[in-house]
């Protein structure tokens, strides 16, 4: 009977660790200094957060070792449990174990990383499973556009109030309580936010990663740049229609805003930050957009992100938009540039409904959550399904709408 028992051991699946979160911090004295956290989901993957900057994706395995390295063991340690937990020699648990405390160590020392990015050690692929939380939660603090307070005309009517500081603070304290890992503060235009820099550092005080997502013009205002820094932002979206002055300047509706977001997005670059421009493709813009991936190129820009705004255009432009989203693509990564789909994009008179193709809804609401400035959740941008109110209704609720 004692040898059918083991014998039926070997083909049983390992039972996850426990869900929840777990920290560490290096000690004061340390020379290098850098946090970890860890969230564990219900079957048994784990989201590794280094300096509230860069999101790691585990499996199973990875995250026990990194709750492992968290928990402060050796390698001698590390390969007793792995080895009696899954069955593999011990010399081959402890090189794991310090393969990926390795990796860790590298991208916890580095600086300007994707903010979301993989150990190349027995990854998990995003959002291949169910999970307690979403991987990320975009922030809508205002829908207004201009200093005047003009409201972008495409968001939602109903929305007739903005959350308070406290408020915000608040429902970021929620969300990380639940697990999330990473919100974009966008809008409208969140710099219109006298509070924008108090709600990042909230944020990177819960181990947040945040994101902000803007016009740019006010970050020309080095000033402005700073407190976000110092508060511990740690991306940065642009939107940018065009490398042309003047066209750039006619999309948007203001005479002069190139020059200002031009300014902007060059202070950002001098930064310790990563920064993504958005290129929204219009109909204006089409013929020119690979010469603005080559322009922000030369300026020292990595990462860009593509949209158009295709269900506002007649069917017959369409194509065209499509043809110059490819072709943007390919100069892209021609020019050594990372290509992102998935940041959302502030409601502008240039991008009204936010980036191309929304997935349907259900798929939504597993990767991703928005939250309108009223506190309202919806599945992503641009949908209009309301699944609950973050600071009002309980949070099984809102997830379970999906």
């Amino acid at each position: 009977m004692a040898l059918l028992a083991k014998m039926r051991s070997w083909f049983e699946r390992v039972k996850p660790l426990e869900p929840g979160i777990h920290h560490y911090q290096t000690p004061p004295d340390a020379t290098q200094q850098y946090r970890l956290h860890l969230r564990v989901e219900p079957d048994g993957r784990g989201l590794l957060i280094i300096n509230a900057a860069t999101v790691l994706h585990l499996n199973q395995t990875a995250t026990e070792y990194a709750r492992l390295l968290i928990a402060g063991a050796d390698e001698k340690e590390a390969a007793r449990v792995m080895a009696r937990r899954y069955r593999v020699g011990r010399a081959q648990a402890a090189e794991d174990f310090a393969h990926i405390r390795d990796r860790v160590h590298t991208l916890a020392t580095s600086t300007d990383l994707d903010p979301v990015t993989y150990l190349d050690m027995e990854r998990a692929e995003p959002f291949s499973a169910e999970t307690s939380a979403p991987y990320r939660v975009d922030l809508a603090l205002t829908y207004r556009v201009d200093e005047a307070g003009s409201l972008d005309p495409e968001a939602r009517r109903r929305v007739d109030r903005e959350l308070t500081t406290a408020e915000w603070q608040q429902a970021l304290q929620r969300l990380w309580d639940v697990g999330v890992p990473h919100v974009c503060f966008t809008g409208g235009e969140p710099l219109l936010r006298e509070d924008l820099a108090t709600l990042v550092q909230t944020g990177e005080e819960l181990g947040m990663v945040t994101g902000l997502l803007t016009d740019g013009r006010r970050l020309r205002d080095e000033e402005v740049l700073d407190r976000l820094l110092l508060a511990g932002l740690d991306h940065l979206q642009i939107t940018l229609v065009s490398h042309r002055p003047e066209l750039h300047d006619r999309a948007v509706g203001r005479e002069g805003a190139w020059q200002e977001t031009d300014a902007g997005l060059r202070n950002a670059l001098a930064g310790d930050i990563y920064v993504v421009v958005h290129i929204v493709v219009l109909a204006e813009n089409e013929d020119s957009v690979t010469e603005t991936v080559a322009y922000l190129a030369d300026l020292g820009v990595g990462a860009v992100a593509l949209s158009s705004p295709l269900r506002t255009v007649p069917a017959s432009e369409q194509e065209r938009l499509l043809s110059a989203l490819a072709e943007a693509e390919e100069a892209a990564h021609q020019l050594g540039l990372t290509v992102i789909w998935d940041l959302a994009a502030p409601y502008s008179p240039v991008n009204p409904i936010g980036m191309e193709d929304r997935p349907a809804p259900e798929r939504v609401v597993r990767q991703y959550l928005y939250v309108e400035p009223d506190g309202d959740v919806l599945p992503a941008q641009g949908y209009d399904v309301v699944l609950g109110n973050l600071l009002r209704d309980p949070w099984e609720t809102i997830w379970a709408a999906g």
